[in-house]
Parts: C-alpha cells; structure tokens; sequence
C-alpha cells in the first residue's frame, strides 16, 4: 500500500538542491509524482507531491527532515475528488503594478466559486515606458453551471478601474 505526500520545501538556493531531495526520495521507494519549484530572491521554493510505500513514510520523513540546507514538511496528501464534470478555465492579466490587483480578482473569484490550482505572477518594464506592469497567469475550476458571462463582467468591471488587461479562455479538462 502506497502513502502519497505532499512536501513543501524551501531554502537557500544553491546548485544540487532538487538532486539531494529526488535522492532521498528514492532512496526510500518514493515516485516524485509532481512538482512546482522555483527560485525567488535567492530563495529555493517549492511543492511536490509523491508516493512511497506506508513502510517508508517515517523514515522518508526523517531523512528529509536531515537535508542539510533545506527545511521540508511533509504531509499526508487527502483523497480528492476527480473533480468530474468541471470547467477549467485559464486567466491572463496585465496591467499597471499597483497594490491590491491579486486581491481584488481573487475575490471576484470566490464570489463566484471558481477555484485556483495554479497562479504565476511577475512585475516587468513596460515596453516603451518606465511603468512596471503587472502579469499574472491562472489556472481555475469552476462547477458546471458557472455563469461565465457573470465573471467576465465582474472582471472586466476591475479591469476598467485597474487598467488590467483580462482574457478568460476556457479550455478542456483532461
């Protein structure tokens, strides 16, 4: 029988980082299933999630526990539902830094129950201007009857007070 866990790790960033934890992981049966990793600020981040036999967990979590240089945590993944029947929507946005852009999208979109499994975000020069922009990419579901014309609206309705720039394009879920 196989335990699945999610660990979430984060250090100084340094070459060998990702090899001393895929290492350790199969070193103890473990099957990196996922991950997103990524370097901010001189900082290692990141989130995978893999499956090892119930036998190693203990021992998986002690030898992570001991990698020089990196703090993990470990934690048993919960069963999820297949999320069958749902919409998966992609969200982009630029527009003028400013604080409060996050925020106020991400409450667009729990008003109107759409989840984010993923979201990457960035500040860059504008073209040809000294303005930083702001970009952001989002993965989301949504159940079925989403009214998807409803949150376009309430996006765009941001978007005119933000000077963000929105498409929403839904795309099928695999």
């Amino acid at each position: 029988m196989s335990a699945h866990l999610i660990l979430t790790v984060i250090g100084d960033d340094r070459p060998g980082l990702v090899e001393s934890l895929a290492t350790a992981i199969a070193a103890h049966q473990g099957n990196w299933l996922e991950s997103s990793m990524s370097q901010l600020s001189g900082k290692f981040a990141g989130i995978v999630r893999v499956s090892v036999p119930e036998s190693q967990v203990a021992t998986l979590k002690a030898a992570l526990a001991a990698l020089p240089g990196l703090r993990v945590t470990a934690e048993e993944a919960q069963a999820v539902d297949a999320q069958g029947g749902s919409r998966r929507l992609k969200l982009s946005l630029v527009g003028h830094d400013r604080v409060g852009i996050v925020r106020e999208v991400s409450q667009v979109l729990a008003r109107h129950a759409v989840n984010v499994e993923d979201l990457s975000t960035h500040t860059a020069s504008a073209p040809m201007s000294a303005d930083i922009l702001f970009h952001a990419v989002a993965e989301l579901t949504a159940a079925p009857d989403l009214d998807a014309r409803a949150l376009i609206a309430d996006l765009e309705h941001i978007s005119n007070d933000l000077m963000v720039d929105i498409n929403l394009d839904e795309t099928i879920r695999n």
